[in-house]
C-alpha cells in the first residue's frame, strides 16, 4: 500500500471524526481537505462517506448503554418506543430532499468556493440564534414530540448544502425551537446514526464498482482514525457545552472561510473551480 495515500487517509480519517458532530460542517472541511491532498476524485469522494461508519461507532460506543436498552425496550418501554418514532421522523427529511436533489447539488456545490461562502453564512445563523434568548421548554431528548423531531429534521436536510453542517443545523435548529442545549445536542449524536448509516451504504452501493480489496488498508486508517478522533470530540462536546454556547464555532466558520476565499481569489491555493 502507498505510504502517501495511508497518511491521506489518516488525515481525511481525523478530519472526519473532529468535525462530525461540531457545527463546523464535515462535509466541508473532507471536500476542503481532498482538494489540497489531491484525493478529490471519485475513489476520495467514496472514501470520505464511507469513513463516516468510524464517526458512528464511535457515537454508539458512547451511547451503547442508552442504545441497548431503547433496543431492548422497543413494543414495550414508552420512551423507547417515543425515541425511535421520533428518530424515523427526524430522519425522512433529509432522506427524501438528499434522493431528489443530491446530483444537482453534487454538481454545483460541492466545490471549495460554495463550501466556503456556507462556512460564512452558516456562521452568522449561529451568531444570530446565540444572541436570541432561549426559552427551553425540552429540556431532555425524552421530552421531544413528534412535532419537535419533524422541525429538528427539517433544520438536519439544510445541510444537503455543503459546508452548512448537519450537527450544526440540528443543534442550532433545536435551540431556536425551545430545546435545551444538552437535548439539541444529544438529539443530533442519535439522529447521526440512522442518517451517515443510510448515506454510507447508499453510497457503497452506488459506488461498488469503485471497491477493491486492496483499498483495504486505506479504509481501515481512515476507518480507526475517524472512530478515535470522533470519540474523544464527541466527549469533550458533551463536557463544553455543560457551561459554553456555540459562538467559538461561528467565529472559527468565519474565520476558515476567509482563508479560503483569500487565499482563492489571491492565487495563494489553485483550488478546484465552481
Amino acid at each position: 500500500m502507498d505510504t502517501v495515500l495511508l497518511l491521506k487517509a489518516l488525515i481525511l480519517g481525523i478530519v472526519e471524526g473532529l468535525t462530525e458532530f461540531l457545527p463546523i460542517s464535515s462535509t466541508g472541511h473532507l471536500i476542503l481537505a481532498g482538494d489540497l491532498l489531491d484525493f478529490n476524485d471519485d475513489r476520495g469522494k467514496l472514501f470520505e462517506i464511507v469513513i463516516q461508519s468510524g464517526a458512528i461507532l464511535a457515537v454508539v460506543w458512547e451511547y451503547r448503554a442508552r442504545i441497548a436498552g431503547v433496543l431492548r425496550g422497543l413494543g414495550r418501554d414508552r420512551l423507547a418506543n417515543r425515541l425511535t418514532l421520533n428518530l424515523a421522523i427526524a430522519f425522512m427529511p433529509l432522506a427524501i430532499l438528499g434522493l431528489a436533489f443530491k446530483k444537482a447539488i453534487e454538481a454545483h456545490l460541492f466545490k471549495p468556493i460554495p463550501v466556503a461562502l456556507a462556512f460564512i453564512v452558516g456562521a452568522f445563523v449561529i451568531l444570530w440564534a446565540e444572541r436570541r434568548q432561549h426559552v427551553i421548554r425540552v429540556e431532555t431528548v425524552d421530552d421531544m414530540t413528534p412535532l419537535d423531531a419533524l422541525k429538528l429534521g427539517l433544520a438536519q436536510a439544510c445541510a444537503l448544502i455543503p459546508g452548512t453542517s448537519r450537527s450544526g443545523a440540528t443543534i442550532i435548529g433545536g435551540l431556536l425551537f425551545g430545546l435545551s442545549r444538552k437535548a439539541a445536542t444529544e438529539f443530533s449524536f442519535f439522529l447521526a446514526i440512522p442518517t451517515l448509516i443510510a448515506a454510507t451504504g447508499y453510497q457503497l452501493y452506488k459506488e461498488r464498482a469503485l471497491l477493491h480489496a486492496d483499498d483495504l488498508g486505506m479504509w481501515a486508517v481512515g476507518f480507526v482514525a475517524a472512530f478515535v478522533s470522533a470519540f474523544l470530540c464527541v466527549r469533550w462536546l458533551l463536557r463544553y457545552i455543560s457551561s459554553h454556547d456555540f459562538t467559538i464555532f461561528a467565529w472559527y466558520r468565519i474565520a476558515f472561510g476567509l482563508i479560503v476565499l483569500g487565499t482563492a481569489y489571491g492565487g495563494v491555493v489553485q483550488w478546484t473551480p465552481s
